[in-house]
């Protein structure tokens, strides 16, 4: 059996091809950054040629780096961002790719949920209707654009889309599918009551064929063996879920370890043996062949680091610091004071409201741009609290918790999590933890591992530990606080924000 793993992570911006051994020792890394268009307010969506073209150029360059020959790859497998909307039209060619950061179905949403459709979706699914799921775009394109909507052949993900390109075959696999409430979680599988549910009971020919995660998909085409260097034959997995991925990649696999992802989304989950818990959670997806994952998560976590990094420190650093450390290191530099600003990490709005905005609340003369880039990921923080107290008021319960995605790389804001969450929390050597877990779930099924948690515990190593600093506890509790009554003050005012711009755009919702 060959020794090598090929993991590909297709994100919301960036898409990366991570070469590792059997050890979980990384050969080879290489990344693309794609690029978001936003056709109009709330609409955020990529070119699917872009993202094809980028996927051949990072797995040529990572074979290049790794100097190994591509027939020593075992097998491929590939994590990409959960829900939006992926789609082929009816010949099998790219039609369009909505990301998961698209808040143009709020309105329907928000008509849905008076009508108790949540209701109905949720004792199949797990799950009630949110503005980026995907069943929820697609009814939005039934009932606004019918002339994309009568073209569609197939609706799947960002990380299917890719594997269709690799094999040519038209696939998807339970863990997408149930994180973005389209199965019937108990049973693993599609279910029409549910698609009626969604007003979708005349879209069952658009989901394309269902598998388990490590189950083979297909495999690399000679076509596309010539356009990047892989071995035609290489077996194809059909993936998981980029959030289900970073958790495994970072060490989670046992039933009741929890996994928390400061990336462009807050992810905060927990290992479960079955789908259902005492009461109800966001989300809830398949873990492996057996056991589920039980979920609280919205787009309002490192992304507001890179917006300020973007639009405020770019360039403002020294040559040999990056401006995310150069960030960190403002706000590391602020001792924490009871009047310190706060803000609410609403870019995208907040987890059942596409009305939410961020801000910043409570600044005073004498207030630094340190104190701002504390408050910020102070409040990043907060908005994991928030989801964690759901998880644990569902019945899910944990003691620790492992940290990944962007905001792990930092020295400083994972002490902050500690803190803010009152856990101990643990961060992974990888830092590439969404393609590790495709890596750790290609092995499985190529029989490298007996099951994902034989895989993590050949393949996870942890760098860094944080445990509370108690003397802080009462300081977060009382900014929690705060944060939380703020939020529920504005929630009317910026109703009135989107309420204003839509009248001014003519915009449908």
């Amino acid at each position: 059996m060959t020794d090598y793993l090929l993991g590909l992570d297709a994100g919301n911006t960036v898409i990366k091809a991570v070469i590792f051994d059997r050890t979980g020792r990384e050969l080879a890394h290489a990344g693309e950054e794609g690029h978001s268009r936003m056709p109009s307010p709330g609409h955020v969506e990529r070119d699917l040629g872009e993202l094809w073209a980028n996927a051949r150029h990072v797995i040529r360059t990572c074979l290049d780096k790794a100097g190994i020959a591509a027939g020593d790859i075992a097998a491929i497998g590939c994590a990409g961002h959960g829900n939006g909307l992926y789609a082929l039209d009816r010949a099998g060619e790219p039609l369009i790719g909505i990301q998961s950061l698209d808040t143009r179905a709020t309105g329907l949403v928000e008509a849905w949920l008076a009508e108790g459709v949540g209701e109905r979706t949720y004792p199949i699914a797990r799950q009630r209707p949110w503005p980026s799921q995907t069943p929820t775009l697609l009814a939005w394109l039934k009932r606004y654009r019918p002339e994309l909507f009568q073209r569609i052949g197939t609706v799947f993900f960002s990380k299917d889309f890719v594997v269709n390109r690799l094999t040519g075959q038209r696939v998807s696999e339970v863990s997408d599918m149930s994180g973005a409430g389209l199965i019937d979680l108990a049973a693993r599988r599609y279910d029409r009551a549910l698609m009626e549910a969604y007003g979708l009971g005349d879209c069952m020919d658009l989901l394309p064929p269902l598998i388990e995660s490590a189950d083979i998909a297909g495999r690399v085409t000679a076509a596309v063996a010539e356009e990047t260097g892989l071995a035609a034959g290489t077996p194809v997995i059909g993936g998981l879920f980029d959030v289900v991925a970073s958790a495994l990649g970072s060490g989670v696999s046992r039933t009741g370890s929890a996994s928390i992802i400061a990336g462009t989304w807050s992810i905060n989950q927990v290992v479960i043996e079955g789908p259902d818990l005492d009461g109800p959670v966001f989300m809830s997806s398949t873990f492996d062949r057996t056991r589920y994952m039980a979920m609280e998560n919205s787009a309002t976590s490192a992304a507001n680091l890179e917006w300020l990094v973007r639009e405020f420190f770019e360039g403002d650093h020294a040559a040999d610091i990056s401006p995310f450390d150069a960030c960190c290191a403002h706000a590391a530099a602020v001792e924490p004071a009871a009047d310190d600003p706060l803000y609410h990490p609403y870019l995208y709005g907040a987890q059942q409201d596409g009305h939410a905005r961020a801000g910043f609340y409570g600044i005073a003369g004498w207030h630094t741009r340190g104190h701002l880039v504390r408050a910020l990921l102070e409040g990043v923080a907060f908005g994991h609290r928030q989801h964690v107290e759901a998880i644990r008021k569902a019945g899910a319960t944990f003691e620790e918790a492992v940290l990944s995605g962007g905001g792990a790389r930092s020295r400083f804001w994972p002490q902050i999590f500690a803190d803010v969450l009152g856990v101990p929390v643990s961060v992974a050597v990888s830092h590439e933890t969404g393609a590790l877990g495709a890596a750790i779930a290609a092995g499985t099924g190529v029989g490298l591992f007996s099951d994902f948690t034989d895989g993590a515990n050949a393949m996870v190593r942890t760098d860094r530990h944080y445990r509370p600093n108690g003397a802080l506890s009462a300081h977060y509790d009382r900014r929690y606080a705060l944060y939380r009554d703020i939020g529920e003050a504005m929630t009317p005012l910026w109703r009135r924000l989107t309420a204003s711009r839509d009248m001014a755009a003519g915009v449908a919702t």
